[in-house]
């Protein structure tokens, strides 16, 4: 701290003391040896600056926070202005403002005053100087001395530099209070510093805390801060690779150890599972329970915890915190819930345009920017033609009301609606590149920036992009430099070259395509500020301690196993959330980016969309089945009949089943399904009875009531007759369709040797919005011999055509060749692969990429993209649906980029280059369609003339109103469901389902609860499927294995998620041994029966089983160096870390397993010791 803050911290403090000696009815004595230290029974401690202890210690206690079930920082508004008066002075100070004229009002200070003044003002110079360490061990001490007593918030909070926040004071009240505590805030609003005060108070007290976390990288980071605070001695770590002082007062470790350790627990003495001396469980991102493949971790671990213990669950804001903190109070005691809703560092949310930076929001932040209204940007932006499309303009004329969200601006512009090829088109058009928004960054002062990609070649690619562009001083490149170096040295395995140069710029990618180490290291260096920039995957966002001043989200969308979803509000904010740095930044920014597909509207339509609530995602698994029944274990034979001896008794399938539904999500269900069950069926009932009034009978009825018996008899035969009309007009359109695609054919057969045609492919999507794309075309799927999309889409039932027939009461004479649709690829301006039939063309164009080889002996540009089509993942999405075969999208890669940038625009592409001639039975067909579309018209006109006609519109008119209310039920219905199926309490139906799969293995009889050393070793294993490598590692076929091999079998249990990533040339994996195959294969015909087993219980856990990368680990195993694995190897580095920790992992719990042969447990501490080795092993700390 500089001079000019230490010298004026006295005044303000001196106010301090002067105005509550003013109000205080204590001695001067007290005073005196408060001041002057003398046989104090609490001495006065150094305060950090601006403290509130000094305050509190003099306040009445009618001025002490009231003790509510929910404390909120927005809470009470005469508390709200007394706290604001005490920001205003402790502005002042922390502002180092001159406020010695406000002393008392004029009332001149006492000497006593004095006295404290300058005591307070030396201790503060001497408290400069100390680490935080310093002042725990310090108030540690105290406690020793005077006792717990004099714990109480001001102590707590006196241990940091900064006065703490309001809702940390009541989170921290609420827990010296010894209740429970649920704390939902913003993402980097101080939630960790609740728990550090609640274990500042465990220690004091000679106990022991739990600090647990969702993910190993955040524990280590978590292990590393705690011993900065409470020493190495105070602190371990426990996770699946690392087991670091044990049993140290503060014990970090992942939600899975704990749930494993709370098993042995539930209904005994903490002292039987390692709990002794555990008063508080920290859970820290318990909103990962709504994680569907872990949350139910977190649920257990609420659910098993000896009541006794203290639970602090700490959470980024959601939507329904009220609801965990009532389920906590429920099943674990008095719980307090705390919520804040304000950011330490406000966020200011722009948007990323080609050649602009704009507000997102309006001034009052509650509607989007109009100047981001695409008739805005067409107006005076870029200027861009849009593609006109003559029939689209007719056709959408009556929808324009519809489309007035995008449109915001066309009162003021006097601009007509934009058709949504003019919306596409323009979205495209601003589309930024990375540099673009970079030099926006720049230019701003708004770097550091952490840049969210949602994929590795993105993130990558985009660190190639600007790595000429230098973010860094000549003195930062240095000391990257020189960082760099020493990481070199340390480990020379794990630097990542590629990105050398990048880093060199100021620039990284982060992504779980990276080793760790080297993640690490990026982490570091961007804490230093020697990384401006970070491209990102989101798995940043999930608690790394890596704040920026920006971040900036490239898409509202991801990929996933189903195709590309859009990001929830709680992902969009939890990103976001890492803006603004506490402390050095006055805001935070974030930056959202125009994406093809996306714009401002979407943007805004998400970020107001509110909150999403956690839900359940509670499962049974065989860990859980086992650990909760198991009673007696089989040890040997003995007198008794039965040959086991009892070591405990079991839980009975009723004391099971009351702790199964304990469940979260049965006590949303108690409260919230009952009355949306009833609500469902209330608007079932009301579908099915407004259904009745729409019928074709109904209205028939009203008709016979309303009007004559002449006029009914016309209008019903005038009806009959259109009825009959139209079911030919849609005929006719059906035939005209297939004419078309039978003189589409031969078109596109003429490309398949010859240039790549550019077309036109137009689709609607489920809101009913065209779409046209423009596209290059690659073939047709059936000539592409030996690819991976032809052997997909033959067997794949999912791409499967129907026979197309034509109706037989259509009798024209004309027979339709060549009627059965067929798929053809082509790859989009938006890099994009499409898989089509002949429905979804618009129209083939003359030009397109020459086929000729760009220099001699280069491969023929169709070869190269069929190439590049081979190497995609094959996960295509269905985009919509038609009896002609349906259009299918797949993402591109990095590779076909340049190739999809060359794909013209629709508006750059003539009318005259159409190549799409029909065949004169097709304009006889359209002219079939045309004459019978004019006969119905016709024929409505008619029934307008009627007699009848006017109080028939009132039915007719009525009847739509009912439709359209019947079609808002329904929408209320869906999300209802959708509601219900999310609170469905399923844990005990498959709790049930597993411990009947259980009972005929004989790995547990449930009706004795004997657990026989097959359900040992199951109960002991952490996995996915327990059972199945119980089964495994007890077979007698692996005692024959080397380490190597042992290694190389077990990394086939656990090698799910892992992929093959080939890039460029790098397509190598090292194959297993023939021992190793074997292996597997004899392995995977035991696996079949208990796969049958499942099926037949209704058990769905997956029993993993894949040779696939079985060779990498046992060359890793034999010795092989990291640089020799990763010579043109098809994995990225981090995956194959990612499998040797897994597999690391699984041969670390062999030795620790009941009942495993010695030898194999031998074999298995053999390979572990070779396999973990550097740039793979990571050392804790």
């Amino acid at each position: 701290m500089n001079t000019h803050s230490i010298l004026s911290l006295s005044p303000s403090l001196s106010i301090l003391t002067s105005s509550a000696h003013k109000t205080s009815s204590f001695p001067q004595s007290f005073i005196l040896s408060q001041t002057l230290g003398f046989c104090s029974p609490k001495s006065l401690r150094t305060l950090p600056p601006n403290s509130p202890r000094l305050r509190a210690s003099f306040k009445s206690s009618s001025s002490l926070y009231p003790i509510e079930p929910h404390l909120s920082d927005a809470d009470d508004d005469d508390e709200e202005e007394e706290d604001e008066d005490d920001d205003d002075d402790d502005v002042a100070a922390d502002e180092y403002d001159d406020v010695s004229g406000e002393v008392s009002d004029g009332v001149e200070q006492t000497d006593y005053e004095n006295a404290i003044s300058i005591a307070v003002a030396t201790e503060e110079l001497t408290r400069q100087e100390e680490f935080k360490w310093q002042r725990v061990e310090k108030l540690c001490n105290e406690v020793r001395v005077f006792g717990e007593d004099i714990i109480d918030v001001d102590e707590l909070a006196s241990i940091h530099d900064f006065r703490i926040d309001k809702f940390q004071r009541l989170a921290i009240q609420a827990f010296l209070r010894g209740s429970s505590v649920v704390v939902s805030a913003p993402t980097s609003s101080g939630k960790t510093l609740i728990a550090e005060a609640a274990a500042v108070a465990t220690v004091a007290r000679g106990r022991r805390i739990l600090y647990t976390t969702p993910l190993k990288a955040l524990s280590n980071q978590k292990f590393r801060e705690f011993r900065e605070t409470f020493g190495d001695s105070n602190v371990g770590l426990l996770t699946g690779d690392s087991a670091v002082n044990k049993d140290a007062q503060v014990l970090i470790m992942t939600t899975e150890i704990l749930r494993n350790m709370l098993y042995q627990s539930v209904g005994r003495i903490s002292s039987d599972s390692g709990l002794f001396h555990v008063d508080v469980i920290v859970l820290d991102e318990v909103h990962y329970l709504s994680d569907i493949s872990r949350g139910t971790v977190w649920e257990e671990i609420v659910i098993y915890c000896p009541k006794e213990v203290q639970l602090i669950c700490l959470s980024a804001t959601v939507a329904n915190p009220d609801e965990l903190a009532g389920w906590i109070g429920q099943i674990h005691g008095r719980t307090e819930l705390v919520t804040s809703s304000k950011r330490p560092v406000p966020l200011t949310w722009h948007f990323s345009m080609k050649t602009n930076l704009l507000p997102l929001l309006d001034e009052k932040g509650t509607r989007m920017n109009r100047k981001l209204s695409l008739n805005y940007v067409q107006l005076y932006g870029s200027g861009v033609k849009s593609y006109k499309d003559d029939g689209s303009r007719r056709r959408n004329s009556k929808k324009r009301g519809s489309d007035m969200s995008y449109d915001s601006f066309d009162s003021t512009s006097g601009q007509p609606p934009l058709s949504k090829n003019d919306i596409n088109s323009l979205r495209r058009s601003q589309v930024p590149q990375v540099i673009d928004t970079l030099h926006h960054l720049k230019a701003r002062d708004m770097l550091p920036a952490i840049w969210f990609i949602f994929s590795r070649k993105g993130c990558d690619a985009a660190v190639q992009y600007v790595e000429d562009f230098k973010l860094l001083d000549e003195c930062e490149t240095s000391e990257v430099e020189l960082t760099l170096k020493r990481f070199r040295i340390k480990y020379p395995d794990a630097v990542r070259e590629t990105a050398v140069k990048g880093l060199l710029q100021g620039v990284a990618a982060h992504h779980a395509g990276c080793l760790p180490l080297w993640k690490s290291f990026i982490e570091e260096l961007f804490q230093r500020g020697l990384v401006k920039v970070v491209f990102a995957t989101e798995t940043l966002a999930a608690g790394i301690n890596m704040p920026a001043r920006t971040a900036v989200i490239s898409s509202l969308s991801k990929r996933s196993d189903s195709g590309r979803i859009q990001l929830s509000s709680n992902e969009l904010l939890q990103m976001a959330g890492r803006a603004g740095r506490r402390g050095t930044d006055e805001r935070g920014h974030v930056v959202l980016v125009q994406a093809p597909n996306e714009g401002a509207e979407e943007c805004c339509k998400l970020l107001f969309s509110g909150l999403e609530p956690l839900v359940s995602q509670f499962t049974a698994s065989y860990g859980m089945v086992l650990n909760l029944l198991a009673g007696a274990k089989v040890i040997g034979r003995s007198n008794e009949s039965d040959g086991t001896k009892a070591i405990q008794a079991g839980r009975t399938l009723e004391e099971a089943r009351k702790l199964v539904e304990q469940s979260f999500g049965n006590y949303v269900g108690s409260n919230v399904m009952v009355a949306a069950k009833e609500e469902l069926t209330r608007i079932e009932k009301e579908i099915e009875m407004l259904t009745l009034e729409v019928s074709d009978d109904a209205i028939d009825r009203k008709s016979r009531k309303l009007l004559s018996g002449v006029a009914y008899k016309e209008i019903a035969d005038l009806q009959e007759e259109l009825r009959a009309e139209k079911r030919l007009r849609t005929e006719l359109r059906r035939r005209m369709e297939l004419q078309r695609n039978s003189a589409l054919k031969p078109l596109l057969k003429e490309f398949e040797n010859g240039h790549l045609p550019f077309l036109c492919l137009q689709y609607k999507d489920s809101e009913g919005v065209q779409h046209s794309l423009p596209a290059v075309y690659l073939g047709k799927v059936d000539s592409l011999d030996g690819s991976k999309l032809k052997n997909m889409v033959s067997a794949d039932d999912s791409f499967a055509l129907n026979i197309v027939g034509t109706d037989s009461n259509v009798n024209d004479g004309q027979m339709i060749p060549d009627v059965e649709p067929s798929y053809y690829v082509a790859l989009g301006s938006d890099n994009t692969w499409y898989l089509f039939t002949e429905k979804w063309i618009k129209t083939i164009y003359r030009t397109g990429f020459p086929n000729v080889a760009l220099a001699q002996g280069d491969a023929l540009p169709r070869e190269i993209m069929r190439m590049l089509l081979d190497k995609e993942e094959m996960k295509w999405e269905k985009l919509t649906v038609s009896e002609l075969g349906c259009l299918w999208r797949m993402e591109g890669s990095l590779e076909t980029w340049s190739w999809s940038l060359n794909v013209p625009v629709l508006s750059s592409l003539s009318e005259s280059d159409e190549l799409l001639q029909m065949s004169e039975p097709y304009h006889d067909a359209v002219e079939r369609y045309r004459e019978q579309r004019n006969k119905v018209a016709r024929l409505k006109k008619k029934i307008t003339r009627t007699e009848g006609f006017k109080e028939y519109k009132k039915i007719i008119d009525m009847t739509k109103f009912t439709e359209e209310k019947i079609k808002r039920l329904k929408s209320r219905s869906k999300r209802l469901t959708n509601r219900i199926e999310q609170i469905e309490p399923s844990g005990w139906k498959e709790f049930v389902q597993i411990s009947n799969v259980i009972h005929e293995t004989r790995t547990l009889d449930i009706n004795t609860h004997v657990i026989f050393p097959l359900g040992e070793t199951a109960a002991a294993i952490r996995g996915e499927n327990e059972l199945w490598l119980a089964m495994v590692l007890r077979n007698k076929i692996l005692l024959d294995l080397k380490p190597t091999e042992l290694a190389a079998v077990c990394a086939s249990l656990v090698s799910e998620g892992i992929k093959v990533r080939p890039w460029k040339n790098n397509s190598y994996i090292y194959e297993p041994s023939t021992t190793v195959i074997n292996v597997i294969e004899f392995l995977d015909e035991h696996r079949t029966p208990l796969l049958q087993l499942q099926e037949k219980h209704g058990v769905n856990i997956p029993c993993y089983l894949d040779s696939q990368f079985s060779g990498m680990v046992e060359a890793w195993a034999s010795g092989l160096t990291w640089r020799e694995m990763m010579m043109d190897c098809a994995m990225d580095e981090g995956d194959l870390a990612r499998l040797l920790r897994r597999t690391l992992d699984i041969l670390a719990q062999i030795p620790k397993l009941p009942d495993i042969h010695p030898l194999l447990q031998h074999n298995a501490k053999t390979a572990s010791n070779v396999m973990d080795r550097p740039p793979i092993s990571e050392l804790a700390g």
